[in-house]
């Protein structure tokens, strides 16, 4: 028997979460589990940090000697190779996952001007959040759209296509995946663990791999993979139509439906969902499996994360145990934003704002278990702050004494649930709210009350905070405490 051929035997689910979670790992983690004899591949991993050097074997890691202009071969410590270029520092990877808790991955697609060369750091075209909940074997997806007017940390209000080639262009540490994982957190409350990122060449490669999907168009497209140009395809709506290579990422990528983002965003969870079955279609799978070696030095170049090698391989086997009935669905679409515009970059530009109270909804049927943790809520700002019992946290940044007492007092008496005072670390002219939890009615309440502007409110996300929202008095607001 074919050593591959009993993979034709295992029955595997039409839509699994792996593949769903990410496009770049699925099969080569699962190939690592199945056959322990890969270590090619495991030697040659660097997607992200392993320890350990690489054999000269690996891709990119040649032993080919390095010659003088006169033909002589030069001994290493003479070899001088060209220097790399400036890029983002990397950032640290995550604690290592515990393979129990929610873990969440931010999947990035990067837009056309990865095509294109001098015209700066790409703007991410598609961004989805994956959730998986190991304890109740539990996923979902959560879309959201490139024109979405949200803070970006450190840069301001913008869409949150840019928060990508901000992190790049500004060289901060762990560049345009760390920021996009940071304005995404900030926006919806709940933590990234990880990013995947893929460019557009990789996943064109990565579908000619796979071979035609099938997927079903509800309303008349035309193809075309940068925009306008003379490689375009109409398809009709209604019926299974075989797309392959670059069709398939202009069937994901098109806006010029009436529906626009909201339209595009259904189609990519469509396309996931095509991939799932092809990918786990037994035929195929054996068949990548033998081609994973070739398949990873082909493909490593343009995918991109800061999961660790060990995390993949768990998901993959967690990918087993989760029905594909439990994965839960989700897009920021036009019922949750209103419509605005605004001139970026000297030009004008339409943008999405986000309903705060509709958004929370979304995120709450998607990431956690039971649903919306409460509904809709109604009534005056007061009493929904009231409601909310949000932890606050004083502290003094004016470093008068007692005063920190003073406004823990004062603001417990106008209803805010002060748990915690002490003094800041710093002095501070301008009073500034740190948001831990997502509490939004204290957080109005705030802005409402006292004027605090959106400039001197900072969203840190953290679940293990004993305090939902910190309060860091400047001189400002020092004056109204009695």
């Amino acid at each position: 028997m074919n050593r591959f051929e009993f993979l034709k035997k295992i029955k595997f689910p039409k839509r699994s979460v792996v593949g769903t979670i990410i496009f770049w790992g699925v099969t080569l983690a699962l190939g690592v589990v199945v056959f322990n004899f890969a270590s090619g591949f495991t030697a040659c991993w660097n997607l992200t940090g392993l320890p350990g050097l690489m054999p000269a074997s690996c891709s990119g890691n040649s032993a080919s000697p390095i010659f003088n202009p006169d033909g002589t071969p030069l001994a290493t410590e003479e070899a001088v190779l060209p220097a790399p270029p400036v890029t983002a520092p990397e950032a640290a990877l995550p604690p290592a996952w515990d393979g129990a808790s929610r873990i969440n991955i931010l999947f990035i697609g990067l837009d056309y001007r990865e095509w294109q060369a001098n015209e700066g750091p790409p703007r991410s075209d598609t961004m989805i959040l994956f959730t998986i909940d190991p304890l109740t074997k539990t996923a979902g997806m959560l879309s959201i759209p490139r024109d979405l007017w949200v803070n970006i940390p450190g840069f301001g209000y913008s869409r949150i296509n840019t928060a990508y080639p901000s992190g790049e262009g500004a060289l901060l540490p762990g560049g345009g995946p760390a920021l996009a994982m940071k304005t995404v957190e900030q926006l919806l409350g709940v933590p990234v663990h990880y990013y995947a990122q893929i460019d557009f060449n990789t996943f064109i490669q990565l579908i000619d791999r796979l071979g035609c999907i099938t997927l079903i168009p509800e309303e008349t497209l035309i193809l075309d993979p940068v925009g306008s140009g003379t490689d375009h395809v109409k398809i009709t709506a209604g019926g299974e139509r075989e797309l392959c290579g670059w069709k398939v990422l202009a069937f994901a990528r098109t806006r010029k439906t009436q529906g626009g983002d909201t339209d595009r965003s259904r189609r990519q969870q469509q396309v996931i969902f095509a991939l799932q079955e092809k990918i786990f279609d037994p035929e195929v799978f054996s068949s990548l499996i033998v081609q994973a070696p070739q398949m990873y030095s082909e493909l490593s170049s343009g995918i991109h994360t800061n999961m660790p090698f060990e995390d993949a391989i768990k998901l993959a086997v967690l990918g087993k145990d989760i029905a594909p009935g439990s994965i839960k669905t989700g897009i920021i679409d036009t019922s949750m934003v209103t419509f605005d515009n605004t001139v970026l970059a000297g030009q004008a530009a339409s943008i999405m704002k986000p309903i705060a109270d509709k958004v929370r909804v979304l995120r709450d049927e998607i990431f956690t278990s039971t649903g919306p943790l409460s509904p809709m809520a109604q009534g005056d700002a007061v009493s929904l702050m009231r409601a909310e019992e949000a932890r606050v946290r004083i502290v003094d940044g004016t470093f008068t004494p007692g005063l920190d007492q003073r406004a823990g007092t004062w603001f417990q008496a106008q209803g805010l649930s002060v748990t915690e005072v002490g003094a800041a670390d710093n002095v501070y002219s301008s009073t500034v709210v740190i948001v831990y939890g997502p509490k939004i009615y204290t957080l109005k309440y705030l802005q409402s009350t006292f004027g605090i502007p959106y400039t001197q409110i900072k969203f840190n996300p953290d679940p293990a905070s004993t305090v939902d929202i910190e309060i860091r008095l400047g001189s400002d607001l020092a004056g109204s405490v009695p």
